[in-house]
């Protein structure tokens, strides 16, 4: 069975950071695409670090979830804090 992640990007712009979300099959490809500018239209000539995954088992799910996250900034931005803060960044 094919698995679906949801997954949060972010790039640090001029002392802010930005996030971006999508959902794929190969997360590890989709950031590869993005960082190299032939992902999504938003993330082409920036550097792309992964903040957080979700796996999910059906392909409507995923894309539902990852629809949810893109409307919830708030999460996002926890999602993002929580991930600066372990790193140390």
């Amino acid at each position: 069975m094919k698995k679906y992640f949801v997954y949060l990007i972010a790039t640090k712009t001029n002392k802010k950071y930005i996030t971006y979300v999508g959902y794929s099959a190969d997360v590890k490809k989709r950031i590869s695409l993005h960082n190299s500018s032939k992902g999504a239209k938003f993330t082409r000539g920036r550097r792309w670090f992964l903040v957080f995954t979700k796996k999910y088992d059906n392909r409507t799910i995923a894309l539902q979830e990852e629809y949810k996250l893109k409307k919830n900034y708030v999460k996002r931005q926890k999602f993002l804090n929580d991930f600066l803060k372990n790193k140390n960044i």
